[in-house]
């Protein structure tokens, strides 16, 4: 249930899931980790390219990690609303704080 790395962008592609990987190897080591993904291409591409075990799960575990991401979403509701016309730095660095404190209550 800890968020490890949030990195807020724009879009999803194949080379910001890379980097995204590549930047959560460098402050967790998550070699022996496996990674539950949904159908995006990018992660499972992204998890490929990093040598990293990951498995797609429609159902079973990964729906735990979906109540987690639910739970973020619904702590966040009103994230858009005041972020709406904010830089990406201070909307991503209000992410990071909300990440860090999120690990501090479970």
């Amino acid at each position: 249930n800890e968020l490890l790395h949030t990195k807020l962008e724009p879009v999803r592609t194949n080379a910001l899931a890379h980097a995204f990987f590549g930047e959560l190897r460098e402050k967790h080591d998550v070699d022996d980790a496996v990674f539950l993904v949904d159908g995006a291409a990018p992660l499972k591409d992204a998890c490929q390219r990093h040598g990293l075990d990951f498995r797609y799960e429609r159902h079973g575990n990964r729906n735990s990690v979906e109540r987690v991401f639910r739970e973020v979403k619904r702590r966040t509701s009103s994230f858009s609303n005041c972020f709406s016309n904010a830089e990406r730095e201070t909307a991503d660095d209000w992410l990071q704080s909300f990440a860090f404190a999120w690990n501090q209550l479970i």
